[in-house]
């Protein structure tokens, strides 16, 4: 396993709600990075389809990943947006995320959201972001 898929294992499993939904860094290399997370039923709005607020949350942690592979220190997401393509259905979903452009405290990362259905991948949300290195506070984590 590679140094930086173990430090972001870890780092997602410091993340309480990243625990509660079964999210799982399938990879992570300078400028890149994969999410997973099993589709349930519980993680679906009314129509039955992937709530926005789920892939909202992958493409999130997928661009702060990839952006904080390109930046040292306390990473936080600075700006996202997102458009919601079609609707997520299947069993699975996957961000993928890579930086586009980084500098010494900021990143600009792009991600793509599939869902996957009886192993065939739907491309249903993209989104960008700007990531930047947060500063440092006395007494904070």
């Amino acid at each position: 396993m590679s140094e930086h898929l173990d430090r972001g294992r870890r780092i997602l499993e410091a993340q309480p709600f990243s625990r509660l939904l079964g999210t799982e860094l399938v990879s992570l290399s300078p400028g890149r990075a994969e999410l997973s997370l099993p589709l349930r039923e519980d993680l679906r709005q009314q129509y039955g389809f992937a709530h926005g607020g789920v892939l909202a949350y992958l493409a999130d942690n997928a661009l702060t990943f990839a952006g904080g592979t390109m930046l040292e220190g306390r990473i936080v997401t600075l700006e996202m947006k997102i458009n919601y393509l079609r609707p997520g259905l299947g069993e699975r979903l996957i961000a993928r995320a890579e930086a586009i452009g980084a500098g010494r405290s900021q990143a600009v990362c792009r991600c793509d959201i599939v869902a996957v259905d009886g192993g065939v991948e739907k491309l249903v949300a993209a989104a960008q972001g700007t990531i930047a290195v947060a500063p440092e506070r006395p007494g904070t984590p």
